[in-house]
C-alpha cells in the first residue's frame, strides 16, 4: 500500500487522476471506467472533500481506516471530510457505469445545506455500512446528478449556485430516504442489533464495568457490536424511536430509579455506583428525563 495521499481541492484530485481542469473549482462530478478504477487501486487517500460514489458494473474491495470491505454493483458509499479511504482488488464485471461526485465544503457554507449537512449521518458510516440501491432508485440518482452536471457545464450565472446546491440537497435526500428503505427491509437485523445492544448495557453493569470506566458511550456500545457509532444510533431509531444515547440514558435511569427507592445511599453515592464522576451531572440527567431530582422522586415514591 501506498504512502497517504491528502487532496486539498478539487483541482488536486483532477491531477492525480489525469483529468482536464475541472469545470468548477468546488464540485466535480466524473463517470467511472475500468481503467479509472485500476489507477486508483492500492491508493490511499485523505482529503478536505466529501466524497458521494455509486460503485456500478465493478467488483471490489475498499480499505477503510485500517479495515477492507467488499463493495458490488449498486454500492453507494459516502466520505466526509477527514477520513481515509483507499480501493485494491478490483475486478472488472462489466462496463463501469457508476460515478464519483466531490464537493468542497465552501460550496454550501453559506447555504441551507452547509447548515446542516451533519445532519446526513451517513457520512460517518462505515463502508460495510453502505447503502445498496436497486435498478429504479439508481436511475433516480443518475438523473439527479446529471441535473447537477449539466448547470457545472452551462455558462455560470446568478442561478448557478443555488441549483447546484438546491440539487445538491435533493440528492442527499433521495439516499436518505433509500437508507431508511434499507434500515425498514432488514428489521429482522435491526431487532437482533438492539437485542444485541440491551445485553451488552445488562452485562456491563452487571460486571461492575462502570465502576472503573464510567457509564458506557455510544462509541464504545457500536464498537462492541462491530458498526459506527452513528450507523448504531441510526439503526436504533428507526427501530424504537430514540437514538442509541437516549437507551443508554433510559437504561440508567431505569437502575437508578431502583436503587433510589431501594437503599437510603446519598444519591452521591448512588451516582458514582452508576459510574457518574460528577453527582450534579447524574442529577441533571435524572431530571431531563424524569422531570423531578433523585431527592424529589425518592421523596414521592
Amino acid at each position: 500500500m501506498s504512502n497517504l495521499i491528502h487532496l486539498n481541492s478539487i483541482s488536486e484530485v483532477h491531477r492525480l487522476l489525469g483529468f482536464e481542469k475541472p469545470e468548477h473549482p468546488l464540485l466535480s462530478i466524473f463517470r467511472h471506467k475500468p481503467d479509472y478504477a485500476k489507477m486508483t487501486q492500492d491508493v490511499r487517500v485523505t482529503s478536505s472533500l466529501y466524497f458521494i460514489a455509486l460503485k456500478d458494473g465493478f467488483r471490489g474491495s475498499f480499505a477503510y481506516g485500517r479495515n477492507s470491505y467488499d463493495f458490488e454493483e449498486g454500492t453507494m458509499i459516502f466520505m466526509a471530510p477527514g477520513q481515509v479511504m483507499g480501493s485494491k482488488e478490483v475486478e472488472e464485471e462489466s462496463e463501469a457505469r457508476g460515478w464519483t461526485l466531490l464537493f468542497h465544503p465552501d460550496l454550501i457554507r453559506k447555504s441551507e445545506l452547509g447548515k446542516t449537512i451533519d445532519a446526513y449521518s451517513f457520512f460517518d458510516y462505515e463502508v460495510n455500512e453502505a447503502l445498496h440501491v436497486s435498478d429504479k432508485e439508481k436511475q433516480v440518482l443518475n438523473d439527479q446528478v446529471e441535473k447537477i452536471q449539466q448547470e457545472i457545464s452551462s455558462n455560470i450565472d446568478k442561478h448557478s449556485q443555488r441549483l447546484i446546491v438546491t440539487n445538491l440537497q435533493l440528492l442527499l435526500d433521495y439516499c436518505t430516504r433509500y437508507y431508511d428503505r434499507q434500515f425498514y427491509t432488514r428489521s429482522n437485523l435491526n431487532r437482533d442489533v438492539f437485542s444485541r445492544f440491551e445485553h451488552l448495557l445488562k452485562d456491563y453493569f452487571r460486571a461492575e464495568k462502570q465502576l472503573s470506566k464510567g457509564i458506557p458511550s455510544v462509541r464504545f456500545c457500536s464498537e462492541e457490536l462491530n458498526m459506527s457509532a452513528n450507523y448504531l444510533s441510526d439503526l436504533l431509531k428507526k427501530e424504537t424511536g430514540r437514538n442509541a444515547q437516549d437507551h443508554i440514558h433510559s437504561f440508567i435511569i431505569d437502575k437508578a430509579k431502583t436503587q433510589l427507592l431501594n437503599s437510603n445511599e446519598p444519591v452521591s453515592q448512588v451516582a458514582f455506583g452508576l459510574g457518574f464522576e460528577y453527582s450534579q451531572h447524574f442529577s441533571k440527567m435524572f431530571k431531563a428525563k424524569t422531570g423531578m431530582s433523585p431527592r424529589e422522586y425518592r421523596s414521592l415514591n
